[in-house]
């Protein structure tokens, strides 16, 4: 990034100051590093959503940020309602509620290794994954509709898992106000048959290792111990939040329009809260986080049977569950004012601090479990929410490593066959279905995902609890 287009405020915070339409500043979250292997575009899109009506505090963007549609991703905002406040589907991401749910297994390494090549392979037989996939559940409409509404309540009520799961998942598994009505049949029929399955691109499902505890009271709190065996399943609404994105997309262009709002760019489509087509994607939205979490319980029901006939006796239970694609109406102190905002998060986490009501019991001495997915061939992390990061990032942290070279450009340097034969010399399985897939995801098409976590709990966003290294990773 160019350094002319930021003003560095102290060693991990660089300031985007206000000039023209802006509202309010910029903030970038990055180390020196960090900031120089951004792109320019990052800089120009915080400023951009600096101009949306509304807004408040500041227009953030997490360390892994990069550019995305409308918003970077890794794009953090806040709109108040009572000051014409705006939601934005580009502020929200095509693939709503994508997330990462963390298992425990009750494994450890020398337990697991022996079994590993058949579990992988059973792993690979039994998840749905890659382009088009679809899963074992095909569903009617209003079938579909009573998931949009229930998440993963509803998957726990169709026998996909147990209701102690529900406790350990952000918003109890399911949010409320969704509204399938305002979801479009075409979303509806291509989500119909793809519940339960993985999905392509950055998406999997990885076993991993603990490698080092970095905070030993709150690893103990999250269950974590060095050399624990832990299975991280990351992937997102699939088809139908998609489809919700490119519908919502085109009515907030005239919405915007309609209601007088100068757009810096077209990607920032967006309607007022109050307006008929914000409250219509609200509801939308919300459906999609459902979809979202319901799709990752089921996905977790899946692991869970592959477990039971291969290794009798392993309990697979999960250690938290939480979007980083949201626009979620929360509390938050904004200079000295405490508010009801709509918190935009695009490819960033939601960070809660310790106490926080919403937490599990076992959590709340703590904090909020903040994952960190990596690649197939880098670590992942488990943080925790920090008491600070609400001034600081209105409670949220990065979500992962974060592009630095786009797909296109990497199926030019690596190929797949190569990536997964390198990953296995070094003690990793991976099993895919699409070797041009690995080759768009190869790690090093990604920022340095231990550099991210660095300047986040170094900033103050979320802390470092622990480090997981990959040992098997299904891919789409």
């Amino acid at each position: 990034m160019d350094r002319k287009l930021v003003k560095r405020r102290d060693q991990y915070r660089w300031l985007v100051e206000r000039t023209g339409r802006m509202l309010v500043d910029g903030l970038i979250f990055a180390s020196e590093r960090l900031i120089d292997e951004m792109d320019d575009m990052v800089a120009r899109q915080v400023s951009n959503v600096a101009c949306l009506p509304g807004i408040v505090g500041y227009s953030y963007a997490m360390p892994d940020a990069h550019w995305g549609y409308g918003f970077c991703i890794g794009g953090v905002a806040a709109f108040d309602p009572d000051k014409g406040g705006i939601i934005s589907a580009g502020g929200v991401g095509f693939d709503i509620a994508c997330g990462v749910r963390t298992v425990h297994t009750g494994l450890k390494e020398k337990d697991f290794l022996p079994h590993r090549e058949r579990i992988a392979d059973a792993l690979f037989r039994n998840i749905p994954a890659g382009v088009g996939s679809t899963g074992k559940i095909s569903l009617s409409i209003p079938e579909l509709d009573e998931v949009l509404v229930g998440g993963a309540v509803w998957a726990v009520e169709q026998g996909f898992g147990v209701p102690e799961d529900l406790r350990f998942i952000e918003s109890g598994g399911r949010v409320a106000g969704a509204d399938p009505s305002k979801v479009s049949d075409q979303a509806k029929k291509r989500q119909l048959e793809e519940m339960g399955t993985l999905g392509s691109g950055n998406h999997y499902l990885e076993i991993q290792k603990v490698a080092e505890i970095y905070d030993s009271k709150t690893a103990k709190a999250f269950g974590l111990e060095v050399g624990d065996i832990k299975i991280s399943i990351h992937c997102g609404s699939r088809g139908l939040g998609h489809q919700i994105g490119t519908d919502y997309l085109k009515k907030m262009t005239l919405a915007a329009r309609e209601a007088g709002i100068d757009l810096a760019e077209r990607e920032l489509a967006c309607a007022p809260l109050r307006s008929e087509v914000g409250r219509s994607y609200l509801g939308a939205m919300r459906s999609g986080i459902n979809c979202a979490l319901a799709n990752r319980q089921i996905l977790m029901h899946l692991v869970r049977e592959v477990f039971e006939r291969e290794l009798p006796g392993v309990a697979i239970r999960p250690l938290y569950d939480v979007s980083h694609n949201t626009c979620q109406e929360e509390e938050q102190e904004v200079a000295g004012r405490r508010c009801r905002l709509f918190v935009h998060r695009k490819g960033a986490t939601r960070a809660w601090g310790l106490g926080h009501p919403d937490l599990p019991a076992e959590y709340r001495p703590v904090g909020q479990p903040v994952l960190i997915g990596g690649t197939m061939g880098t670590a992942s992390y488990i943080l925790v929410g920090t008491p600070q990061a609400e001034s600081l990032s209105l409670s949220s942290s990065c979500h992962g490593a974060g592009r630095q070279i786009s797909r296109t450009a990497a199926t030019k340097q690596w190929h797949g066959k190569g990536i997964m034969e390198n990953l296995h010399k070094r003690g990793i399985l991976i099993r895919s279905r699409s070797m041009r897939g690995l080759a768009e995801e190869a790690p090093d098409a990604y920022k340095d995902v231990s550099e991210v976590v660095e300047v986040s709990d170094k900033a103050g966003l979320a802390a470092k609890v622990a480090k997981l290294v990959p040992l098997v990773c299904i891919k789409g």
